[in-house]
């Protein structure tokens, strides 16, 4: 049978290595989510795909619903796919920068290297949660030059992050379709986050949870990362990965996005797209 968590109970060192986590296999319409003996249906919701077409993209969405174990997918085949992360890598880069140090806490500054880039937000002295706010890149690639190639590589590889692959390049492996990482891997390290599953202290997690935080009021609490990239082919690829909280239960949802258009603005489509599944499922009035 399956098992759930709350967030008020502390998973052990011990218990975690026994359970470890929710094993999530797709095969046709069929997921898997094991813990030893169980399977249960997804819910395909081929309704969603309006709100793609709105917004003239490719995509899918997966959201799974902590309280009751069921997950909702739209366009199953995109959900397994994998691609680079781009700034969703962010989320990993600053749990591997603070548990070791490289990031001392969210008020650490990294001081502006003068050189004069597109995004204005950028282009000045930023602390860790600032640049995790305006997903700054030249911040976190600084972060990972900290970092260093092999102890970046044994944290993917002890997070079992995507494909694992870095290359060669340690300031921009997220970026170059080196790292790749599918949306329903991308569910399961979000909610790993949530429940303090990862393989970081405490403390750590925290610090990340809380820069996710989007939108914080009396009826929910939205909390997502956001990245944009381009594949191999130069299509515009998209994500939006985190959860929403309503009544102390977590929902937990990936978007992915994929176009040709060179001038979408990506993060609106991502905003448009997850405001409107969202309000469809009944959230943003705290009845969830």
């Amino acid at each position: 049978m399956l098992f759930y968590i709350s967030k008020q109970k502390i998973i052990t060192a011990t218990t975690y290595m026994k359970t470890f986590l929710l094993y999530i296999f797709f095969t046709g319409n069929v997921i898997f989510l094991i813990t030893g003996c169980s399977v249960n249906k997804a819910k395909l919701d081929d309704s969603l795909k309006k709100y793609f077409d709105e917004n003239k993209v490719e995509g899918c969405f997966t959201m799974f619903n902590n309280k009751d174990g069921k997950v909702t997918v739209y366009n199953m085949q995109l959900d397994t796919m994998r691609f680079l992360p781009a700034s969703t890598f962010k989320i990993v880069n600053s749990l591997i920068g603070l548990e070791i140090g490289r990031i001392t806490d969210e008020k650490m500054v990294i001081k502006w290297d003068g050189i004069k880039r597109w995004n204005e937000d950028w282009n000045k002295d930023l602390t860790m949660e600032q640049a995790f706010k305006v997903s700054s890149v030249p911040y976190f690639q600084e972060v990972a030059r900290r970092i260093g190639k092999d102890t970046m590589q044994q944290w993917i590889d002890s997070t079992h992050y995507g494909n694992g692959k870095i290359g060669n390049r340690i300031d921009s492996f997220w970026l170059d379709n080196s790292l790749k990482i599918s949306a329903d891997e991308q569910l399961g390290l979000v909610k790993r986050l949530y429940f303090d599953q990862l393989p970081f202290q405490k403390r750590t997690q925290q610090i990340v949870r809380d820069a996710m935080v989007q939108e914080d009021n009396t009826q929910y609490q939205l909390s997502y990362k956001t990245g944009a990239g381009f594949d191999e082919k130069g299509n515009n690829i998209g994500w939006m990965t985190g959860w929403i909280e309503e009544n102390k239960h977590p929902y937990f949802f990936t978007i992915l996005v994929k176009s040709a258009d060179k001038n979408i603005i990506i993060k609106t489509v991502l905003l448009n797209i997850m405001k409107g599944i969202l309000k469809q499922y009944g959230f943003f009035e705290g009845k969830n």
